[in-house]
């Protein structure tokens, strides 16, 4: 294992995210579940249910560290297109109690194992929307940011049965670390297992044998918090679960990133990878044209594509008519269109020296 002073130095320009605001007022569509399901893992829960018939399709969308649910919605503006249309959103939250800088535990095996921690909380919370809500039960996907992201990449190998796809912006191989400071080396792109090795973590985490979930890949090729190198290892670990090549079947430009696709035997896309040049450590958003959302913000970035609009796009969740755009996703095999639209970004700078010491001292590195 590399030293982690490099790491700590990699990450001291990376920017602060949202601490949660004391006093947060909810906005008034927002409601918790409360005690209403079993919650080992020892998380908050907030979501969104729009007035619409049912059964509703579900998102369940994961904030990074030091963020809080509330600010990453602002950011991402996903109970926006939700509210717009007609599918229900889920943000589990983490507590202080659990992590010191806010970040879902996706390096602890107690919090990402199938029947443990935070990924059964996660699932819990899903069971109880299913139950109480009038959600369509063969369509829940997950996201999320960073450690969020992370997190998801264990929601789906830990419960493929449960998420039929997911999107990870920024995030790292299912089964990637499994103590602290492997999650750095990780982080930095060290130490990955092959893909066949990753691959078996995933089979291995539970007695599911297919369809597998679909998997959608975000990550700027700017990135000093996670290097990029995290997303093809992803992307190996996937496409070995899924049997495909390494070659994608599409290639093409959307919004300036580059955009490739996998299928399987019977033509369905099951695996994505967007790639946006320039961009740092965080979730890509638009605010402008037709698939504008959110606002920037510390590890929210306007670089002209949104994450939320293409993922929810890709899920076929979007009406064709509300979304304005004329190949809006109606099943998984419509081909996007090509993007003019390029752009530049990378992360403002801040130092975080002291959110990654203290994450180093509760692990005992320091």
């Amino acid at each position: 294992m590399r030293h982690l002073n490099d790491t700590i130095e990699r990450l001291r320009n990376a920017p602060r995210g949202f601490e949660p605001e004391p006093g947060d007022a909810r906005t008034s569509n927002w409601m918790s579940l409360e005690n209403d399901f079993s919650n080992p893992g020892n998380l908050k829960s907030w979501f969104y249910v729009p007035d619409a018939k049912g059964p509703l399709p579900l998102v369940v969308v994961l904030h990074g560290c030091t963020q809080s649910a509330l600010g990453y919605d602002r950011g991402t503006g996903w109970s926006a297109l939700a509210e717009k249309h007609h599918f229900a959103v889920l943000f589990p939250e983490q507590q202080r109690a659990n992590n010191p800088n806010l970040c879902f535990n996706w390096f602890s095996p107690d919090d990402t194992r199938r029947g443990s921690g935070e990924v059964m909380s996660v699932r819990n919370m899903v069971a109880a929307m299913i139950d109480r809500y009038g959600i369509d039960s063969a369509r829940v996907f997950v996201t999320g940011l960073s450690a969020g992201g992370a997190m998801a990449a264990s929601l789906l190998a830990s419960y493929p049965d449960v998420f039929a796809g997911g999107a990870i912006i920024a995030g790292l191989p299912a089964g990637a670390a499994s103590t602290m400071a492997q999650a750095f080396d990780r982080m930095r792109g060290h130490g990955h297992l092959d893909a066949t090795r990753s691959a078996d973590h995933v089979r291995q985490s539970s007695d599911h044998r297919g369809p597998w979930p679909m998997v959608s890949v975000w990550h700027g090729s700017a990135d000093a918090t996670v290097a990029s190198s995290n997303a093809e290892a992803i992307l190996a670990q996937w496409q070995n679960v899924h049997g495909v090549a390494a070659k994608p079947d599409r290639e093409q430009k959307i919004d300036g990133a580059c955009h490739r696709q996998w299928q399987d035997g019977d033509g369905r896309i099951v695996i994505e990878d967007f790639r946006i040049p320039g961009m740092g450590h965080g979730t890509p958003i638009a605010t402008a044209g037709k698939t504008a959302g959110g606002s920037p913000a510390p590890y929210i970035l306007d670089v002209g594509i949104s994450s939320a609009w293409h993922s929810a796009d890709q899920w076929g969740l979007l009406d064709p008519e509300l979304a304005g755009v004329e190949h809006a996703v109606q099943h998984p095999d419509v081909p996007r269109s090509d993007a003019t639209k390029s752009t530049s970004w990378r992360e403002p700078h801040a130092g975080i020296q002291h959110t990654i010491e203290t994450a180093l001292r509760s692990a005992g590195l320091m």
